[in-house]
């Protein structure tokens, strides 16, 4: 029967790694071959690595506020008066 364990590390100098096994793998003795898989991690995105406040501080940024009170209720009475003049 084949097993498995998923242990994380880091990389050392001179691109180096370090793997300790748990003390409870009994599966395991000194002198035995083993095989090792190294899986890179995937690099966040810029999106990934901000916080959901630093997320709407960039979006306010690159986006202009919306309409003042002022000008949505001028834009809505324009469409009224227009429905009005089509009706009569």
């Amino acid at each position: 029967m084949q097993s498995a364990l998923r242990l994380e590390t880091k990389v050392l100098p001179g691109n180096k790694i370090e793997i300790n096994l748990p003390a409870d793998t009994t599966s395991t003795s000194v002198g035995q071959t083993i095989e090792v898989i190294v899986l890179l991690s995937e690099q966040k995105s810029a999106l990934e690595r901000h916080s959901i406040l630093q997320l709407l501080e960039e979006i306010h940024k690159q986006r202009p506020v919306g309409r003042s009170v002022e000008e949505i209720n001028r834009d809505l009475q324009a469409q009224r008066d227009a429905w009005r003049n089509n009706i009569s």
